[in-house]
């Protein structure tokens, strides 16, 4: 049995972009504790490190297990049009009209939130100290993802539009270059979800309804600005790597007009509601003896197993999810 101040620091993170990227998942599950009703912060914010951490897990695992990631998105709009209502909202009836191999191609996000939601319930009820802790970081992750507009789109990476690389340039450089300096994360308390289901597709409805958005404004600005204006060579981990450029991303984001921002604080909120949603359905089971956690060889294992996937640096599954 190894405590949580063991597993951190064999965990170390360093960045690589993809999803909302390491920085943005961190922060999410990060700013969701403070949203959450004192019952419940007595219990996450002594292991506010370890949900901030381990948010990226589900990202590690797409190095490690190719049936990950269609859990990160949905290609909603090979459903028909906007609002979609050629897609049942029921896991069982979308595989019963599409079939199960097509489902999965085009990701299943909505739904494997709402099956982390119930693992997370049951690990509310039987007062899993570790349970809930790895349940309540990767739900946040799931969830976040859902509130990415290209993680509800065909068209995930601009590979369709000649504008490869955007999918990175929305979730990553952005916030990582803005959101200390820009963003506000102040935000209300996390409120009960009466529907699971109908509130995960509001929210991926509202990404696929953006997803258009954020191709077209990016389109727009490149034709206003040079190649070597556009992009910009910065060190970065010791290496030069090829960005977009400082000038280039914040005008993107000023033609956005906040989406970003306002993608991540709503994805704050959720992951907050999703937690406090979990612990009411569960009976609001008493945190405070739960402070000290200890996690048993499996987890241990788990960890360690999807850290050197990562490190490896293989991704199984689609990429740029």
């Amino acid at each position: 049995m190894k405590k949580v101040a063991l597993i951190l620091m064999c965990c170390i993170i360093s960045i690589k972009s993809f999803c909302w990227g390491f920085y943005a998942h961190q922060r999410i599950n990060y700013y969701a504790v403070f949203l959450l009703p004192p019952e419940m912060m007595v219990f996450y914010k002594p292991n506010i490190e370890f949900l901030s951490n381990h948010a990226v897990d589900p990202d590690k695992r797409r190095y490690a297990v190719a049936a990950e990631a269609p859990r990160h998105y949905i290609d909603i709009d090979h459903y028909g049009h906007y609002p979609y209502a050629e897609l049942p909202k029921r896991y069982d009836s979308a595989v019963a009209k599409f079939s199960e191999d097509t489902v999965l191609a085009n990701g299943i996000v909505p739904w494997w939130i709402q099956t982390m939601q119930m693992r997370l319930t049951n690990a509310f009820k039987e007062k899993s100290a570790a349970k809930i802790l790895k349940l309540s970081a990767e739900i946040g992750h799931y969830v976040a993802d859902a509130h990415v507009p290209l993680h509800a789109s065909s068209n995930h990476d601009g590979q369709l539009t000649n504008q490869k690389g955007i999918h990175a340039f929305w979730e990553s450089r952005v916030p990582e270059l803005l959101a200390e300096k820009e963003f506000s994360f102040m935000i209300g308390k996390a409120f009960y979800i009466s529907n699971i289901s109908q509130y995960v597709w509001g929210r991926v409805l509202e990404s696929a309804a953006e997803a258009d958005t954020v191709l077209q404004n990016e389109a727009k600005l490149t034709r206003q600005f040079s190649p070597d204006q556009k992009f910009a060579f910065e060190e970065r981990n010791g290496k030069i790597l090829r960005q977009y450029s400082s000038s280039f991303t914040v005008a993107y984001n000023s033609s956005l007009k906040g989406m970003v921002e306002r993608r991540m604080r709503t994805a704050i909120g959720s992951v907050a509601s999703m937690w406090y949603t979990a612990w009411v359905n569960a009976g609001q089971p008493d945190l405070k003896n739960l402070q000290v956690i200890s996690f048993n060889e499996e987890d241990v294992k788990e960890f360690e197993t999807l850290d050197s996937a990562w490190k490896n640096n293989v991704r199984k599954g689609r990429e740029h999810e």
